[in-house]
């Protein structure tokens, strides 16, 4: 019984998400302009998402025990320098990742 209720579920969410993902073709598609605001949406959302992101990951962070928030400090200068040389956004993330797990499980 489980097995069937798991099922709908994962087709419920794959019919939202696909929903999702067609709805703005769906209503900005073909000759209509998009709204300004949609626009600038468009321009500004990513940046603020990526600086969420970077203070939810940094807000347990204690500078005054344990690693000092160096780990963090260094892999944090990993992403932005790797970003600012290659523009890459998800080489930056996933080099800066896998460059904290590395410091975390063998150095601190």
């Amino acid at each position: 019984m489980s097995g069937l209720h798991d099922m709908e579920l994962v087709a419920v969410i794959a019919v939202v998400t696909a929903l999702l993902r067609f709805l703005p073709f769906l209503i900005f598609g073909g000759s209509r302009q998009m709204p300004e605001s949609i626009r600038y949406l468009s321009g500004v959302l990513p940046y603020a998402v990526m600086g969420m992101l970077v203070v939810y990951c940094l807000r347990n962070v204690n500078l005054f025990s344990g690693s000092h928030g160096i780990p963090e400090l260094l892999a944090c200068l990993a992403v932005v320098g790797l970003h600012i040389w290659k523009r890459n956004t998800l080489l930056s993330i996933a080099v800066g990742t896998v460059f904290y797990m590395v410091m975390v499980q063998t150095i601190y």
